[in-house]
């Protein structure tokens, strides 16, 4: 028999004593506040929206251009017509000729050490003229490996505009050329066309100029108005960004009709068939060439790819509501070689894209060009607006996931336009973001879920595969540099990190009813515009009334790790129908809020939110419990946070 007195000092004992300490953890520092780098002001406000002054440039494009596919090279024309919309009076221009990657010595090459599997010559400019007022003045480029500076004859004004004509030509890079190239296939050659033209760079308002050196991150650009003319052999079929303009000219009526149809199908049409592939009759002209019309409107850039030996299929995309933007329903389209025909392979690729740009259109922006393409060749997993390059060989999830993940940067970043040269979390984060969703939600979760090398590349829960990242010390950080981030960490910091962190802020820090309802109306803010990450951090925290200070800096401007602890679990006093006191702990740099499930004696559970604030003025902290004899208490029963050591989380409350 135990005295009372004995009793109660025995109950005083904490259950299952915690090993380690907490001592780790620092308040002030974890919920400092957050300095984002960038102030609020009417041109971007604190709300994390466009201002009143907010203002963009604007450059508009008529490119007439030739493939020549004996000698291999584009050749072209390019009159950009660039309004000069910011307040400033503009001395010169910039231009990025992409191109310029492929030759030796080149910036891009030398960054990854100098090793490359190919070598071209670059983008030569064969003469360049400007046109302010009345008057073409011919200018000489100041050419620094992939930027072109033009001086101006007389500065551009506030409101002024300029037209600059270029005429240029290039090798087009084989396989080695990644995100453009051409290549062989069993019945003949692939183009896949991208970078192929002079691009005007930025002039923003927190940098002016921002004509990044082009190291094989990918890119920053300004919108306008595409009209592109493409003059190939009259065998080829040509896909495009944009509506084509001249069907009449480079298809044949039976092709014309069954576009026709598959804009009223929910089932895949075929334009051409495998069967009709080199069939003299599925072209309108026999010998020569052709020429392609393209028109592309509100758009940073426009691509294309050209075969004599692609099958085209094609439905119809449904926008939310049924409304179209524009004159047309917009098309769903795949082209492809004989070789990756088959329902298992290319034959569902127009089924991948319809649904997913249906799923991205109703839960984030509508879509809004006339047409989403998919291409098989080369250029394997590399997206463009209106048209993403993938792989000859892709099947089944594989096909789908790439599919999905790269028409999903036509929000991330073509229509929302993150700078990728800077800032690539934002476009593969926020994409990888939504293609997991869209992974479980086709055909009933066909694919799901999604578990590859941009989301979990070890196959399990994306909370425990992200704990090696944060362990290790020489893991960039998201806020890195996109430049900086070699290979080693680019998917599982840029993708992974990235897309996981929103993952978490959606589903575990605001919840989907206040996250979803902020981000579309960032999405909507900024379409078409030019946001910076501090735009996305204060858009958030404006929508969501949450201070997430403590998130921004342990999750992206640190690689802070988490582990939450149950410390102890003691009564109040000796009747445990007074009560429980649930010690739970902060031991780690990175905070977040958790579920802390209690289990009764008499079988049932109770689920307690604990906020982010239980941490705000101390690293540990008694939750009192009631209702009855508690057996066992657990933090993150559903193991939904990334807790680095889930052995402190719960603690089983011995029979006294």
């Amino acid at each position: 028999m135990i005295r009372p007195l004995a009793r109660l000092m025995l109950f005083a004992i904490p259950f299952l004593a915690a090993a380690g300490s907490a001592q780790t953890y620092q308040p002030r520092e974890s919920f400092a506040p957050f300095d984002m780098g960038q102030p609020a002001t009417d041109v971007r406000t604190a709300s994390g929206v466009p201002g009143p002054r907010y203002w963009q440039n604007r450059a508009d494009y008529a490119i007439h251009a030739t493939l020549d596919t004996v000698a291999k090279t584009i050749s072209g024309t390019v009159d950009i017509s660039y309004a000069n919309n910011s307040p400033d009076a503009l001395d010169v221009l910039w231009l990025q000729l992409d191109q310029n990657l492929y030759k030796p010595g080149s910036r891009g090459a030398l960054s990854r050490g100098g090793m490359t599997r190919g070598f071209t010559d670059g983008m030569t400019i064969d003469s360049a003229t400007i046109r302010i007022g009345p008057r073409a003045v011919a200018v000489t480029p100041l050419i620094s490996d992939a930027r072109a500076q033009l001086r101006l004859p007389a500065p551009l004004a506030s409101g002024g505009k300029a037209v600059v004509t270029i005429r240029y030509h290039y090798t087009v890079p084989g396989l080695f050329g990644g995100r453009t190239a051409w290549g062989k296939v069993k019945d003949g050659e692939i183009y896949d066309i991208a970078q192929w033209y002079p691009r005007m760079a930025v002039y923003d308002d927190l940098r002016g100029w921002d004509p990044l050196p082009y190291l094989a991150q990918e890119f920053y650009l300004e919108y306008g108005t595409f009209d592109y003319w493409v003059t190939v052999p009259s065998d080829m079929i040509v896909a495009g960004s944009g509506a084509l303009v001249n069907p009449a000219e480079v298809l044949t009526k039976t092709q014309i009709a069954r576009l026709a149809q598959a804009r009223a199908s929910d089932a895949t049409v075929a334009i051409r068939a495998p069967s009709e592939i080199g069939d003299p009759a599925t072209r309108p002209k026999q010998g020569g060439t052709l020429t392609w019309h393209f028109r592309m409107e509100n758009s940073r850039d426009v691509a294309f790819s050209a075969s004599s030996v692609f099958a085209w299929d094609a439905a119809r995309i449904n926008l939310p509501g049924g409304k179209t933007a524009m004159a047309q329903t917009p098309l769903a389209m795949s082209l492809y070689p004989a070789e990756s025909q088959g329902n298992d392979r290319w034959g569902r690729s127009t089924e991948y894209m319809k649904h997913a740009v249906e799923r991205f259109s109703a839960k984030y922006y509508p879509y809004p060009w006339p047409a989403a393409i998919n291409i098989a060749g080369p250029a394997t997993g590399m997206e463009y607006p209106g048209i993403v390059f993938d792989g000859v060989p892709d099947a089944g999830k594989t096909l789908f996931w790439i599919s999905a993940h790269e028409i999903g940067h036509s929000w991330f970043p073509m229509i929302v336009g993150f700078d990728e040269r800077r800032d690539a979390w934002m476009d593969e984060g926020f994409n990888t973001f939504i293609d997991t969703y869209e992974s479980d939600e086709f055909n009933k979760g066909e694919y799901a879920p999604k578990r590859d090398s941009e989301f979990a590349p070890g196959g399990g829960n994306p909370v425990d595969e992200i704990l090696p990242v944060l362990a290790d010390p020489a893991a960039p950080l998201i806020l890195s540099r996109a430049d900086t981030v070699v290979e080693k960490w680019r998917h599982p910091v840029t993708y992974f990190k990235s897309a996981l962190g929103l993952k978490l802020l959606r589903e575990e820090i605001l919840g989907p009813e206040v996250f979803d309802p902020a981000f579309r109306r960032f999405v909507a803010a900024w379409a078409f515009k030019h946001p910076k990450p501090a735009d996305f951090f204060r858009a958030m925290e404006s929508d969501s009334g949450e201070d997430l200070s403590w998130w921004w800096r342990g999750w992206y401007a640190n690689n802070w790790q988490l582990d939450l602890a149950v410390a102890s679990v003691r009564p109040v006093g000796a009747d445990p129908a007074s009560g429980w006191l649930v010690k739970v702990e902060s031991r780690d740099r990175l905070v977040m809020p958790v579920t802390l499930r209690l289990t009764f004696a008499d079988g049932t559970t109770r689920d307690q939110r604990l906020p982010v604030e239980t941490w705000i003025r101390q690293a540990a902290t008694d939750v009192p419990v009631t209702g009855g004899k508690l057996v066992r208490a657990e933090l993150d029963p559903d193991h939904r946070l990334p807790d680095r050591d889930r052995s402190n989380n719960a603690v089983e409350v011995p029979k006294p």
